[in-house]
Parts: C-alpha cells; structure tokens; sequence
C-alpha cells in the first residue's frame, strides 16, 4: 500500500509493542467511489514466521498536526511507502466493515460531548457561587456581603439550567441506548434483540450529533458565565470549548449523521427503526395523559411529539420528489427529534422523581421536577422554530444563485 493517512488519533507511539492501523485503499482494479474501497490491516512491524515482531512496515509518521484542542492526542499524519498490508473482509467492501466500527465510535463522540458539557456545567456553577457582582434585580439577597453572588442573577441562571437539563437529559439519553445495547448484545429473545438494535441504529445518529453540539454549546456557556476569566487560559474553561469543538466534525460530522437520518433511518424497513421510537412515546403519552400531575410535562411533550411526526411526513413526501428538500431540513429535524426524545425522558424522570417527594433523598427528587419543568418550558419550545424551518422546505437556500455567494 502507497499513499497518505491522515488525522489518524495515536497513529506513533510507544506505548504497545506494536501498533494495528486499519486502512481504507483501492485495490488496482477497483471502481470509482466508495464502492471501490477495501480495507486492510497494516501493521507498524511485521510479523516473523513464528508470530514474533519483526521488521519495520513501510508506514511512518510523516507529522503531527497542530490542534485547536485535544492536545493531549497524538494526532498523526501517517505517510505509506510499499507497505504490506492484509485484506479484512471481501473486495472493495471496506466501507461497510469499517461503519461497524465508526458506529460505536460516534456513540463515544456523543459521550465526549456529554463529558465535557457536565464538566463545563460544574465549573460553571461553583464560578456562579463564589463570584460576587452586583446586586439582584429584585432586591440585595446578601446584605452582609460587598455584593451578590452570580448565581442571583437571571441570565446566570438561564446559562446554568441549560446546561444542567442538557446534561441530565443526555445522561438518561444515553443509558437509554446503553440498555438497548446490552440487549441487542446478550438477550435470549432474537425479536428483543432485533428491536433493540433498530432502535441503536435510530438513536446513534443523535447522541452524536446533538450531544456533541449541546456540549460545545455548554462550554461556550460556561465561558459565559466566567465573563473575561472565562477567556484565561489559566482558569481551565476555555479548554472545554476547544476540546469540544472536535466532537462535532470527527466520526462524521454532524451535517452528515442528520443525512444518515433523514436519508438511511427513516426510509429503512419501510420506517421500522422510526417505529421503535414513536410507538413508545406514543404509548407513553396515552398511559398518563390522565394524571393530573403529569400535566406540565405531557402537555409540552404531547405537542413537540405532534411536529415531529408531521415534520418526518413533510420530509419523507418532499424528499422523494426532490432529495435537496430532505437534505435542507436534515439539520433541523436532527435537532427536533433530539429535542423530543430528551423531552420524552425528561417525562418519564419527572414521574418517578414524583413519586419520591416524601423520602430522605427529597432534595435531589425536587431538583429534578425543577429542572424539568425549565426544559419543558424553556429549551423544548426551540421544536417550534425547528419546524417552522423544516416545513417552510429549501427553496430559498437551493435557488440561491452561486456566484452571490
């Protein structure tokens, strides 16, 4: 194999005794486009006859790219010169082997914005706390202190909130599609384990995407909060923002998990995989919609859920007769079924955190209802500008005559 690897994470280092990179190449008669993509496992040294390392492979580290973050990973420019190389799987089949890997690793990306979002979020709420500035816009809250605390503030907390409903959203999001991925791994039952796995194809595309951006989103809060010590380097903050930024480009970038959507998930098995979810969500709904309770949260849940089923009916109808339509709402309905699914979990925390009002851990169960209240009435409102944009179709970005730009 002959050519170039690029953004390759730990592609030099010496901490194995050998390294296994995995490449995507054309074999000499291969057709044009992905369709001519194989895949081959390459070595850093070779191995002897007996199994032992051997001799240097034809693949060397040509440079290390300078990051905006995560400077902590090595990542490689690896350059191949004749190096030997074994073919996984059949011929100009790469691509297909090489999404069973990417498909778990952007459910890590997913998780890495996750990550750094509850991070940002701690940082921030400990900053609200100790920072004293001004008074409250009702009235001096510390009249023993020079001023108040942050944390007093309404904007703070608008910022702190987000961040905490997004983070305690994702969470559940994803040991959501944890579960479904232990039993689609280990059930007994194959029907279990068939609906386990549509449901992981249908969520993967947002835990990455939305998980990755709405924690970008947290740490540029976070930042936020800080004000001008936000943008010190010394105060640690501003490294969330940098390192998070990544999450949303590697693995397939986010425009292209909404394509895999709108284009793979939803079509697939004439809409099974968007059954797995909707069925659920609607059952849901219908087995409270009684408790009077439940109201804040079913109310906003019933409706965000309303638009995306008519928002999946307008792209389905005007994707097939013209593909840019589906492609110019991708983003957004991305955005609105992520929106929904945290709603309907939110939904589901509300209701148990209900039911634990009166126990030793009350504190927490009322943080909870709190927090879900502000999503139901402060973040999932966005589902209605979402589609506004999705139902408005594409026409005025498509006709928009490319030598204005």
């Amino acid at each position: 194999l002959t050519g170039t690897k690029i953004f390759i994470t730990a592609g030099e280092h010496d901490l194995t005794e050998n390294i296994i990179h995995l490449v995507l190449a054309r074999l000499p008669d291969a057709p044009p486009g992905i369709k001519g993509i194989s895949l081959f496992l390459v070595p850093k040294f070779l191995p002897n006859k007996d199994g032992d390392i051997g001799e240097r492979n034809g693949m060397r580290c040509a440079r290390i790219e300078n990051k905006m973050g995560i400077k902590a990973s090595a990542t490689c420019e690896m350059s191949l010169e004749n190096a030997t190389g074994w073919l996984i799987g059949e011929p100009h089949k790469g691509m297909r082997a090489m999404f069973t890997m990417m498909n778990d690793a952007r459910l890590g990306v997913g998780i890495q914005g996750l990550g750094i979002g509850e991070s940002a979020y701690q940082a921030a709420v400990q900053y609200a706390k100790d920072r004293q500035q001004g008074r409250s816009l009702s009235g001096t809250q510390y009249p023993d202190q020079p001023a108040d605390p942050l944390l007093v503030h309404p904007d703070i907390r608008r910022m702190l909130l987000t961040m905490r409903a997004f983070t305690e959203g994702g969470r559940a999001l994803s040991v959501w599609i944890g579960r479904n991925i232990d039993i689609r791994d280990r059930s007994n039952n194959p029907q279990a384990r068939k609906e386990a796995d549509d449901l992981v194809q249908l969520l993967t595309p947002l835990v990455k995407s939305y998980l990755s951006e709405a924690g970008h989103d947290a740490a540029q809060m976070a930042i936020q909060v800080y004000g001008g010590h936000g943008y010190i380097w010394e105060n640690g903050v501003e490294q969330y923002a940098r390192d998070a930024r990544i999450a949303m480009i590697y693995e397939g970038a986010n425009g292209i998990q909404a394509l895999d959507l709108v284009g793979r998930k939803l079509p697939t098995h004439m809409g099974r995989y968007l059954r797995r979810f909707f069925h659920p969500v609607q059952k849901w709904i219908d087995a409270n919609t009684a408790d009077a309770t439940l109201q804040p949260f079913i109310l906003p849940l019933a409706k965000a859920f309303g638009r995306l089923q008519i928002a999946t009916g307008q792209i389905a109808q005007a994707g097939l007769k013209n593909p840019n339509e589906a492609g110019a709402a991708s983003s957004e309905y991305l955005k609105l079924f992520a929106l929904v699914a945290l709603a309907f979990l939110w939904a589901q925390m509300a209701k148990v955190a209900l039911s634990k009002k009166e126990t030793d851990e009350e504190g927490f169960y009322q943080a909870k209802i709190a927090t879900a209240h502000f999503f139901m009435e402060r973040v999932l409102p966005q589902t209605g500008s979402l589609f506004s944009a999705i139902m408005v179709g594409g026409k005025t970005m498509m006709e928009f005559p490319d030598d204005a730009f």
